[in-house]
């Protein structure tokens, strides 16, 4: 059976130096890296969340103006509906007026007067409510596209935060760091109106 020697050249010292100062090195890390490190994860968080808001008011503020467009056709057509009825009334009534009194066709364009009467009611009834639903669907769609506008700017604050805590790490400055914790804070603040305002 044969031995083997292990012979260490100046690489193998090299990688067990680093290793044993390895441990030392993450003892002695940078705290200030570390807080904008930590900062950066929290901001990238927080950023991800007003992104998704944002893209949920957006939709959701489509959604609310295409019903409101949908509802407009039914109003439509419920007063097209109404006006035929109107239409039909008023021949009647000229029928009414032409036909001699106590007549058979009195009798029935006074019938056909009143049934019209009768019919054009709840169809003016039911066009005035899809009205009403166009003017609500069309303020929701208004409150969600403003709550889409703040959660977007909150996004693009914290990015602009992002950014600036990126450019903090790599020239140490304080001032820097301020001015990124306050642009953060900035939409931050931004995000929370968002939450409430909608």
């Amino acid at each position: 059976m044969s031995e083997e020697y292990e012979v260490h050249g100046p690489h193998d010292h090299a990688v067990e130096h680093a290793a044993s100062g390895h441990a030392a090195h993450h003892r002695d890390a940078d705290p200030f890296a570390s807080r904008m490190a930590v900062m950066t994860a929290v901001l990238a968080t927080v950023g991800a969340v007003c992104a998704y808001q944002s893209g949920n008011s957006e939709n959701l503020a489509l959604y609310y103006k295409n019903e409101a467009a949908i509802k407009k056709t039914e109003a439509s057509n419920q007063w097209n509906y109404y006006q035929a009825k109107g239409e039909k009334q008023n021949l009647a009534e000229i029928g009414l007026a032409l036909s001699p009194a106590n007549s058979e066709s009195h009798d029935k364009f006074a019938a056909d007067v009143d049934k019209y009467k009768q019919q054009k009611e709840p169809i003016r009834a039911k066009a005035e409510a899809i009205e009403k639903d166009v003017t609500q669907a069309d303020a929701q769609s208004e409150a969600l596209l403003h709550g889409h506008h703040r959660w977007a700017q909150a996004t693009t604050l914290i990015q602009v935060a992002i950014s600036l805590t990126a450019i903090t790490l790599l020239t140490r400055k304080n001032w820097l760091r301020n001015l990124s914790m306050a642009v953060a804070a900035g939409g931050v603040a931004l995000g929370v109106f968002a939450f409430f305002s909608g």
